[in-house]
């Protein structure tokens, strides 16, 4: 079975958020996925099988299953691009746990499209500013996350969480989000998710799916280019329409091989 380290939501080896990407030559039991992803110790590992018209998709952290993760689908898709899996003049239908999800190329760019996650206000729960040592503006909370709006991109940029608290929030994860400072970036944002096992995750196509609606909302508009703020740093084109949020990145591969397992 063929494995891809890739880096996503960048054109430059090394930054972006790194996934693996499997394809399966048949069907494999979860444990055996969950010890794969163990294993490569990123934060998704992607399990692709062929399906009618497209593919079935999984993803794994090296603790638990989730439900929907953009950066591993982006890696995904660039994985049957680049070694021929899918026409490169059409869309990639993927079947997930968050219904089908599609991915076309526009120009140099990916374009995955994704359900959109808006967010509702509410009180921030016990811990949640503590732990991360902000004082909020704004706390939402969507059907995976808790969205926190802090005043400045400084703040965004020099967050230390404290992980023993932040492990107490019942949540899947934060995101911490400000309007950008840095030139050409409409907002930022971080994701801290300890609970899937990932103290902070890269870059997040899947929280962008709530941050894009968010600041759609706040700056009446619909499109956006965002930018991770983590030590590995990634960009995120966005664009909200209606109930669908549309995300665009890049990707490059950075190693391949073969299970023996």
């Amino acid at each position: 079975m063929k494995i891809y380290h890739v880096d996503a939501f960048t054109a430059r080896p090394f930054t972006g958020n790194p996934a693996a990407v499997c394809l399966l030559e048949y069907p494999k039991v979860d444990s055996w996925m969950q010890n794969v992803a163990k294993e490569m110790n990123l934060s998704e590992t992607a399990f692709l099988i062929r399906q009618g018209d497209g593919y079935r998709l999984r993803w794994f952290t090296p603790e638990v299953e989730v439900e929907l993760c953009g950066h591993a689908t982006l890696a995904s898709a660039h994985v049957l691009w680049i070694m021929g899996g899918a026409p490169r003049d059409a869309a990639i239908r993927f079947y997930t746990k968050s219904g089908l999800l599609t991915a076309c190329l526009r120009d140099d760019w990916i374009e995955l499209d994704f359900p959109s996650t808006p967010d509702v206000e509410v009180s921030a729960p016990e811990g949640l500013t503590k732990a991360l040592g902000v004082e909020a503006g704004y706390v939402g909370k969507n059907r995976f996350d808790y969205i926190v709006e802090v005043e400045s991109e400084e703040i965004v940029r020099n967050i230390n969480p404290d992980f023993d608290v932040l492990c107490r929030v019942p949540t899947r994860g934060v995101i911490v989000t400000s309007l950008a400072t840095s030139g050409g970036f409409d907002f930022v944002s971080r994701f801290f998710c300890p609970l899937l096992g990932i103290k902070e995750d890269p870059v997040t196509g899947s929280a962008h799916c709530s941050l894009g609606p968010y600041w759609a909302k706040k700056l009446h508009r619909n499109e956006f280019v965002a930018y991770q703020a983590s030590e590995r740093g990634g960009i995120v084109k966005v664009r909200v329409d209606g109930d669908r949020v549309y995300l665009s990145g890049q990707a490059v591969i950075v190693l391949k091989g073969e299970l023996s397992v």
